[in-house]
């Protein structure tokens, strides 16, 4: 059974920075895309980045691109996400996953979420 579990969320304030973990259990990680996805009130999902095995291509949303690294460590089954010049817009709950397909648009397992709040 997949496991994943978020950590690092909190309140920072404008142009500041964040950085996410998520520990992944369960099934062979190293087989599987990776990525990171939020919600937020009112809002639709939003996939922020993915990653593929061995980190050998990454994805980012337009509204992260240059702000945003995802990471994987195979040894550690953990995936990162540093978040940079943040932004009220990124307010949300944010929640590691396993992708549908290479879009990194849609998800077949997630965690629990970690929140993330930008305010001054």
């Amino acid at each position: 059974q997949f496991q994943l579990v978020e950590s690092g969320g909190g309140l920072v304030q404008p142009g500041g920075s964040l950085r996410l973990s998520c520990a992944a259990s369960g099934f062979n990680f190293n087989s599987y895309i990776i990525g990171w996805f939020r919600q937020a009130p009112g809002k639709e999902r939003e996939g922020v980045a993915c990653i593929n095995t061995h980190s050998r291509s990454t994805y980012y949303a337009n509204s992260v691109e240059g702000r945003f690294f995802i990471s994987r460590d195979s040894n550690k089954n953990t995936i990162g996400l540093q978040m940079n010049n943040l932004n009220s817009e990124d307010t949300a709950l944010y929640y590691c996953g396993i992708p549908s397909t290479s879009s990194c648009m849609s998800w077949d397992y997630w965690g629990q979420g970690t929140q993330v709040t930008v305010s001054s």
